[in-house]
């Protein structure tokens, strides 16, 4: 079993590897726009330069199909996250977690929107992490007896 920690990470780890996939398909453009370039200087190896070209193209479709599936999967995960900190009793508990693991907020953007010095969120972070992990035991042991 995943800790709460780790369990409402999920989301940001998708997040960045989407961003990590939309940097890859920004450098095949680019990529793309200097072998298009090279194919009009001159004509003498231009099969070679078309085969550049569609292998790149191949290549942003592929990272552009995987993009997709990877928000279908953040949306998801963000779903689930949501559902298990709106199990959380607290509202200021549940307020530094959708902050922090649904906005990706550092603790230090976290402290100034709710008005608290970083120690104090880190108190309440951990806090509210024993509250996750006690929902999810509830609804782990729900889904058991399902």
């Amino acid at each position: 079993m995943m800790t709460a920690k780790e369990y409402l990470g999920q989301a940001y780890r998708l997040d960045q590897r989407i961003n990590s996939k939309l940097e890859q398909v920004q450098s095949l453009r680019e990529l793309s726009v200097k072998a298009s370039a090279t194919l009009t200087d001159m004509p003498r190896s231009g099969t070679r330069n078309v085969q550049r070209m569609e292998d790149i193209i191949a290549k942003m479709v592929d990272i552009e199909t995987e993009i997709n599936n990877d928000i279908d999967d953040l949306i998801s995960t963000k779903q689930e996250v949501m559902s298990i900190i709106k199990g959380v009793a607290k509202q200021e508990h549940q307020s530094l977690l959708e902050l922090r693991y649904m906005c990706f907020k550092s603790w230090e953007q976290i402290a100034c929107e709710l008005n608290y010095s970083i120690s104090w969120v880190l108190k309440v972070h951990h806090k509210a992490l024993r509250a996750v992990d006690e929902v999810m035991t509830v609804k782990e042991k729900k889904n058991g007896q399902a």
